[in-house]
């Protein structure tokens, strides 16, 4: 595989471990009364840009970002890793594709960020869609969700990211152990997280009174809605270290991931 190819997919890992790993910060920070917020991507960005040399931050993440779109459409559609063409290998393949445009606009709004000021009074971001069409596309976006909530917990438990690594070729015993315990631990607070967000999608796709932009929730809502359970801070704190875990994994396929092609 070129190395340039290889180069972005490793920039990319970074910048997504990144994002995940501040999420999972800040959302642990605020489980316990100690500042932080419960962010998901988009206030990760804005954390940002209120720090010490944040346009440069935003400027280093959104180039980031847009290198791990670049490695997911490569995965898509040059197969640089043989994945196939077969209807499991078709599936991954459209996911990547899907994933890679998700994380192109998260890195263009990084890189937007820095010259442009957020629109006043504009409204929500879907106000331009009818009721029934709103209505249908949280439905898609729901069950997409709880799909790609339920591969997490496969990925988890059938140990699959693994094999990215060549894991038995690594002697650190250390090294095998810090990429098993942060894959294990942020696949399930991933699946943990997005189940809950496909469960906001439905329900509002399927509510009564149809869908409004107002309904749209993601991660820094499903943190409260965890920190609502019994189990309040805890439960929250803990799903929070574990994103923090999967940053941490995505560190780990920037030094030690293997390619096969």
């Amino acid at each position: 595989m070129d190395d340039k190819i290889k180069k972005a997919a490793f920039a990319g890992f970074i910048a997504k471990g990144a994002v995940y790993a501040l999420s999972g910060l800040l959302a642990l920070l605020s489980a316990f009364n100690l500042g932080g917020s419960k962010a998901g991507k988009f206030q990760v960005i804005e954390f940002l840009e209120q720090q010490p040399f944040g346009k440069i931050l935003l400027a280093l993440l959104g180039l980031g970002l847009i290198c791990y779109a670049f490695w997911r459409f490569i995965q898509s559609i040059r197969d640089p890793e043989g994945i196939g063409s077969d209807k499991k290998g078709m599936v991954k393949r459209v996911s990547f594709f899907i994933s890679g445009a998700i994380y192109l606009g998260l890195g263009l709004f990084a890189i937007f960020e820095i010259f442009y000021e957020p629109a006043k009074g504009s409204g929500g971001t879907l106000g331009f869609l009818g009721n029934r069409v709103k209505t249908y596309a949280f439905i898609i976006i729901g069950f997409a969700l709880a799909g790609k909530g339920i591969y997490q917990f496969i990925k988890a438990y059938k140990g699959d990211f693994l094999k990215k690594f060549h894991i038995s070729s690594l002697s650190d015993e250390t090294k095998r152990k810090l990429i098993k315990n942060t894959g294990y631990a942020g696949l399930i607070a991933r699946g943990i997280l997005t189940s809950i967000v496909a469960y906001f999608f439905l329900k509002a796709g399927l509510s009564y009174s149809g869908a409004s932009s107002e309904e749209m929730k993601g991660t820094g809502e499903a943190f409260s809605f965890l920190q609502e359970t019994t189990s309040g801070p805890w439960l929250m704190g803990t799903v929070a270290a574990g994103l923090i875990c999967y940053g941490i994994y995505m560190f780990t396929l920037a030094r030690y991931r293997q390619f096969d092609g």
